[in-house]
């Protein structure tokens, strides 16, 4: 077992303390919208609507703009039960990619047949994002920057050598060229396979469009019930309800209103850190000048990117699975993983020395035994779901939507004859065998980055089967 570079070079604890001495437990992204945040009324009555809508996540926000844009009349009720992108839409890291599928590799490993056409729909989804944002002038700082991969360890090179046959390849100096890190050995960049956005403008955007759009959304309305009416369903809060003809359910990390979706996802927490802006002659010091995304090869991998006022949002590595499936404020605070983060982060960046973090938090992931979304109806075809992101959820919660409204629609389209959105993965067991399995899991893929990247005979096994955990 050899160490790793964030083992083999490790900052001072000293600039490690400094770094974090004054930062605040909030979301940046949240906390940067301050007062220009829109707050919608709660729901405390009895409403009708065609479709209503529950979560105001993207999932919720995407669904409901997209069906406006079919049909204009439709009448669309939103119901969320804390803010508009309050959870994981208001705190991402702001990736926005093509892929539909959490990577090239966990596509090709689950649908070769249709990787290509998965692969296209990916890119045509986030070109689609692009247009919505420009043709409706939502302010999200959106920049369609890609993404660079980057190689850290020498057997990541290998990987990149053999992924990169159509020359896109970058060597050490090359790579160093663009971002400037002694922890860089190789790297590619995937010029137009992502954007990076503000996520929590990003979310207040689309809901002032669906205002505009005359949708009706609500806020601090917690639905607690889902009914099935001989003419449509009901959904209840503790203070009013929304009978429709059809719903959508956006509710993602948290529990589904379907008890056949209660095994199919955990909520894993990622974490990550936002500095200070940065000084010109900082930003001298580690180029950067395309402001791509970054996220390197590792299991356990780190992304970090640029925020509009120069900024870096530095997160992930740690994976946290808490036993029990809960989703609690209490696990967003984890001392071990901003020490963590901040220690990577100026292993990757010495240069920056003395740059201090302004923000910590982190959220619930909705992971799923596929690494990527699934969908189904319930409820005689009245209800949709989508669920499962895993952490790619920015750009492919919109394609979600539009494969719930097909699914609504009974509508037989390239979307609905995906086997992506027809089969439905396998469950995560219950407890205990979930912290257990989780747990052995996420070991295995740490061992595996000590390890050359071979994976054991638990991973081995896991991809033979269809079920496993993502970092």
């Amino acid at each position: 077992m050899h160490t790793t570079v964030f083992e083999r070079i490790r900052p001072d604890s000293a600039i490690v303390e400094q770094s974090l001495a004054d930062t605040v437990h909030r979301p940046f992204w949240i906390d940067d919208m301050g007062k220009d945040a829109v707050r919608y009324p709660q729901l405390d009555a009895e409403l009708r609507a065609d479709l209503v809508v529950v979560g105001a996540g993207y999932t919720g926000l995407w669904t409901a703009l997209r069906a406006k844009e079919r049909d204009p009349e439709l009448d669309v009720i939103v119901i969320e039960a804390r803010h508009v992108g309050w959870a994981a839409s208001g705190r991402n890291g702001g990736f926005c990619v093509a892929s539909l599928t959490h990577g090239y590799e966990n596509g090709k490993n689950r649908w070769p047949q249709e990787l290509e056409q998965l692969e296209r729909l990916g890119m045509e989804n986030l070109d689609g994002i692009q247009e919505t944002v420009e043709r409706y002038r939502i302010d999200c700082d959106f920049e369609r920057t890609g993404e660079l991969s980057v190689a850290v360890e020498p057997h990541q090179v290998e990987w990149l050598r053999e992924e990169c046959a159509d020359g896109t390849f970058l060597d050490t100096r090359a790579m160093r060229a663009h971002v400037n890190s002694p922890t860089y050995l190789a790297g590619r960049w995937h010029k137009d396979a992502a954007a990076m956005i503000h996520p929590a403008k990003l979310a207040a955007g689309l809901a002032q469009v669906l205002t505009r759009l005359g949708v009706r959304i609500f806020e601090e309305s917690r639905v607690s019930g889902l009914e099935e009416l001989p003419d449509g369903v009901r959904v209840s809060t503790g203070a009013g309800g929304v009978r429709a003809k059809q719903a959508a359910l956006a509710t993602n990390v948290f529990p589904s209103l379907l008890k056949r979706n209660s095994l199919m996802t955990v909520p894993v927490y990622d974490y990550a850190l936002m500095t200070e802006p940065l000084t010109d002659k900082q930003l001298a010091a580690i180029g950067w000048k395309e402001r791509q995304g970054i996220g390197d090869m590792a299991n356990q991998f780190h992304y970090y990117r640029l925020s509009k006022d120069n900024r870096i949002l530095f997160g992930g590595y740690d994976a946290i699975y808490y036993a029990g499936r809960q989703v609690k404020e209490a696990y967003e605070d984890r001392e071990e993983t901003f020490r963590t983060l901040a220690s990577h982060f100026f292993t990757t960046f010495p240069q920056l020395e003395g740059l201090k973090f302004t923000h910590k938090w982190g959220g619930a992931i909705d992971s799923s035994t596929q690494f990527c979304t699934f969908f189904g109806t319930a409820r005689k075809g009245r209800v949709a779901y989508a669920a499962g992101f895993t952490g790619l959820g920015v750009g492919s919660t919109r394609f979600a939507a539009d494969v719930m409204l097909d699914l609504l629609a009974g509508q037989d389209t390239e979307r609905t004859r995906l086997e992506m959105v027809r089969k439905r993965p396998l469950p995560f067991p219950p407890e205990p065998f979930a912290s257990i399995g989780i747990n052995l899991t996420r070991w295995s893929m740490d061992r595996a980055d000590h390890n050359s990247g071979k994976r054991n005979l638990i991973l081995k096994t896991l991809d033979a089967v269809g079920l496993g955990f993502d970092s």
